[in-house]
Parts: structure tokens; sequence; C-alpha cells
């Protein structure tokens, strides 16, 4: 068989071992509701619903007029939620695109919504002058292979005004001959001048850049069948181009493959500034800007852990915090979590925004909905 054929295999199987794992229901309450009382934070931070009926709610983005857009996979749409009278909630779920192919990753630039399909950029100009009515796309770019697997994109503008587009690897652990695999590329707006700006990278679905130093960092999800433990998902830091992360040779930071590690060095390798948990699914992450929640959270990294498929206990499930000190990890917790009960989850983390009023906004494409966090210090007597 060919390796297209083999990764493609590897996809079905992939997915329909996903689907067996998550098709458990989701346990409304006895109003409908989401048991949003099954999830834990700290003290004086409360959760409620942003929106609902965001079906397959996955990567998100906001326009400076506060409207969330989210993009999907399975169902091919691209979702705007606005907030028009600036009180917090969605007022709607407009479905502004039907049809595409893993429509992941969105991001917004002068009015215009950006759209990340499995091969191609799409861009939807003055976007918020009709919702109902979009335009017609016009298309950036369909440089971007067409595999499936690790094929969904997470996408945004950084510091310098380049778009970037990740393209994972189209199989579990491979050294692929094309080598805009297992990348993350950069171009300009309008798709010219694409490049590839780091390598060695299995599959992020989430990155940002650093408000102070404008460094880029992303999460990175480690390879299959190894073991329960190991590897471990990934937080890295791309400060320049040129760098490379290690796949298919090295898993985190010290990890030979063994099968491709044979004959490498991790120390060739950049390697990650932060060990995530194994089988996470670390997807979404962001820094917080805001200024609604406690002065220390400034800066801090939120991912949200998507959850892992194949792992007898399962783990994940929740959205974790990284906390920096003179720009370099120096603690990874929990900030969010139960949408795991048991073995069962109700709820799957995608992907973290920061919203205009400091809330932190979170995407749950099993349940169909994007969760609010807020700040109010106020606790229970007991603390």
């Amino acid at each position: 068989m060919t390796r297209r054929t083999v990764a493609l295999l590897a996809a079905a199987m992939a997915l329909v071992l996903l689907g067996i794992f998550v098709a458990v229901s989701v346990p409304l309450g006895p109003d409908g509701a989401l048991p949003l009382d099954t999830i834990t934070l700290p003290p004086g931070f409360t959760i409620d619903l942003y929106a609902e009926n965001v079906t397959g709610a996955r990567s998100m983005t906001l326009s400076p007029n506060g409207t969330l857009f989210a993009g999907s996979r399975g169902p091919g749409n691209v979702y705007a939620i606005p907030d028009r009278d600036g009180d917090g909630r969605g007022d709607e779920v407009i479905v502004i695109a039907t049809g595409l192919d893993s429509p992941n990753g969105v991001a917004f630039r002068n009015g215009s919504l950006y759209v990340a399909e499995i091969g191609r950029i799409l861009r939807y100009d003055d976007i918020e002058a009709d919702l109902r009515n979009p335009p017609e796309p016009a298309v950036v770019s369909e440089a971007f292979p067409d595999d499936q697997l690790h094929g969904w994109k997470f996408i945004a503008f950084g510091p310098d005004g380049k778009l970037y587009v990740p393209v994972g690897a189209p199989c579990n652990v491979c050294n692929p001959d094309d080598e805009r695999f297992a990348t993350i590329h950069r171009m300009n707006p309008d798709g010219t001048d694409l490049e590839v700006y780091a390598r060695g990278i299995r599959n992020t679905v989430g990155f940002d850049w650093h408000p102070e130093t404008g460094e880029l960092w992303f999460t990175d999800n480690g390879r299959d069948w190894l073991g329960e433990d190991i590897p471990p998902d990934e937080l890295n830091r791309a400060p320049e181009a040129g760098m490379h992360f290690g796949f298919p040779y090295c898993h985190g930071s010290s990890i030979p493959d063994p099968e491709f590690g044979v004959g490498q060095s991790c120390t060739n390798f950049t390697p990650p500034e932060q060990e995530l948990g194994p089988h996470v699914a670390a997807l979404g992450m962001r820094f917080y800007t805001g200024e609604q929640f406690p002065e220390e959270y400034y800066n801090r990294i939120f991912i949200a852990e998507h959850g892992s498929w194949n792992r007898v206990e399962p783990i994940g499930y929740r959205v974790t915090m990284v906390t920096l000190e003179n720009g370099t990890p120096a603690s990874y917790e929990v900030f969010a979590e139960g949408w795991l009960q048991g073995r069962d989850a109700w709820g799957r983390p995608v992907d973290v925004q920061v919203a205009k009023d400091g809330s932190l906004l979170v995407s749950d494409d099993k349940a169909n909905a994007v969760y609010r966090i807020t700040y109010s210090g106020v606790t229970s007597p007991s603390g």
C-alpha cells in the first residue's frame, strides 16, 4: 500500500475509535440545561453558557466589534455569534457558511474573516455588513495538502501581520517526503510569500504570541501507541523562524522514537518549554490579556485540553493553565475541570478566547456550546 493509503486507513480507524468513545450522550439537567454545576474552578470564578447549539464548535476569533466567530470540523459550518447589547452573552448563532471541508480555523483582520479548510484558506470580506447574507469567499491560497488526518487547521495573524497556518503530519508517526507536513507556515494576508516558519511539529491546533515579547508559543499533540504515560503533549516556544521541534525523531524533551529516532539525539532539536499531560490532546491556547481576572493571571497561558481518545484511563477534558516566571514556565495546573465524569465525558474543550470584557470563552465541540468564565471575587462562606 502507498503511504497515502496507509494514512487514510489510519485516519478512518482513528475517527471510528474516536466516534465510539465520544458517542456518550450529553447528560442534560432536569430543565434541559448542560450540567455546568459539575465544573470546578478556583474560588471567585464562575462558568455559564455564552452560546448553545453551536454544532461542533471549534476554534474561535473575535472581531473588534465583539462578534465571535467559530469554526467546526464534521458539520462543515462556520458560525457568527454577535453580542450586540454588550451583556457578555451571545445574542444568536448565525451559520454564515456550510458544506466546507473541516473549516476548523478562523481569523479576523481588517473587516475580513479568514477560514481554513483542509487544503485552502478562504476570505470573507466585510463579513459583518450582513451576517445573514455573507459574500462569496475569495480563495486566498490552495497551497496546502488535502490529507484529512491532522489536516484541520488553527490559524491566526501574528504581530508581523502575517497569517500563520499549520500543516499536521498525515499519520500517527512518519517522515513524509512532502516537506509541507509537520510544520507551521506563514504568509501575507493575500496568500503571497508562503514559507515554512517552524518544523518538526506533529499537530498543533493552537498558538498565540506573548503580549510583551511577541514570541510565538504553540501546543503540539504527541504521537500515539508508545504507552499510557508517554509521550507528553507539548507547549513550545518559537521566537524565530527555522527551528525544529523534533517530530518524528524525538518526543517531549528526551524520548527518541523507536523507529525514526535511531541514530538521532534529542539534543539536536528544540525541547518543549513545558511538557503537558500524556495524550491530553492540548488544542487551543491563549495568553490572558484581560483585566477582569486578578492581576496575577495576566500573561498566564490557558490551554484547552480536548481529552484522550485511546487511553485506558481518560485524561484531559479540561482547561489548564501555565504560569510564567521570567519568560519560563513555572507551573502547569488545572484551571477548570469536570467535563470528564468517571470514564464518560459530557464535553470536550477545544479553544479558549479572551473576550473584550476580560472573561474567558471556551468552545466545546461535543456539547455544541461556548462557555463564559468570569471572575467576581465572590466566594462561598467556606472559601
